[in-house]
């Protein structure tokens, strides 16, 4: 079942286009994670699904219903985590809560998540670091159990260990029912959390898939030492590329099949060699190329 159906939607600014006919769709339970450099759209495209924007063309649905007609009762079953968290500064960490809480009248979970996230709510939000800031945030979004998550970089200033936190608390959340669309730069995060990515450039969706196909994209370096001069350009064929010449020796850059490299490699007399699979953000750049 999808819960979140995005459908040829773009958001221009005057001649900017921000966001460009894209289109794509989350699951019941999924963790997506939408990727993509500063700029490239995925905050505009957040502020959409949230309609806080409005979109120039296209369709929006989550839960079945129009994110733009649907847009209040929706905000109900939604929660929300800005990637600027803003926040009213002469009020607590416990007013913001309570705020929260009477908007909706269900039963919450803020006082675990305080606790998980070691936050003072008695402190003026004025006062609090960005970390804290963003902590307040996470609370906000999580604690009333809602049946989506969006959430524009959740992690943002959080140290390695509260990081750890919220990547718990987003798998809890999805073996509820829980579904989460959240936009992130940071690679090791959505390798780690996320089942399905979507790669967004300059406005334009570049790619969909799964972490594991990405994980499975056959990329290697390769690098190997002669005992005599060789003409390095041999190597170059489809899928494969001189990233670096060195005296006796040279560094490829290899996408697919492997062999056909190593078959030219045996017809010389090497001295050494060295081949590394591609990480996933080696994977993710190529999009970028």
């Amino acid at each position: 079942m999808n819960v979140i159906e995005v459908k040829n939607f773009k958001k221009y600014f005057g001649e900017t286009k921000a966001v460009d006919d894209i289109s794509f769709t989350v699951e019941k339970g999924e963790i997506f994670g939408y990727l993509g450099p500063n700029g490239a759209g995925k905050t505009t495209t957040i502020r959409c699904m949230m309609d806080f924007v409005r979109a120039s063309e296209g369709t929006i649905s989550i839960l079945g219903k129009d994110s733009f007609v649907d847009s209040v009762s929706l905000k109900e079953r939604v929660g929300y985590l800005s990637g600027n968290v803003r926040l009213y500064e002469n009020w607590t960490g416990h007013e913001h809560i309570d705020f929260v809480r009477k908007l909706n009248g269900k039963k919450d979970i803020a006082v675990n998540l305080t606790s998980m996230l070691d936050f003072n709510p008695k402190i003026k939000t004025k006062k609090l670091s960005t970390g804290n800031r963003q902590k307040l945030g996470v609370i906000m979004a999580f604690m009333l159990e809602p049946e989506v998550l969006i959430l524009d970089e959740p992690t943002t200033a959080l140290d390695p260990l509260l990081q750890n936190v919220v990547y718990d608390l987003l798998r809890e959340a999805t073996s509820n029912g829980t579904t989460v669309f959240m936009s992130s730069h940071n690679l090791a995060e959505v390798e780690r959390v996320c089942s399905r990515v979507g790669i967004i450039k300059a406005g334009k969706m570049v790619a969909i898939e799964s972490v594991k196909s990405l994980k499975e994209k056959r990329m290697y370096s390769v690098s190997v030492y002669f005992h005599e001069p060789v003409d390095m350009s041999v190597f170059v064929a489809e899928g494969v590329s001189v990233v670096k010449e060195m005296p006796l020796g040279l560094v490829m850059k290899v996408a697919g099949d492997i062999n056909a490299v190593l078959k030219k490699l045996a017809a010389y007399n090497v001295k050494d060699i060295s081949i590394s699979q591609a990480s996933l953000e080696e994977i993710f750049l190529e999009f970028y190329e």
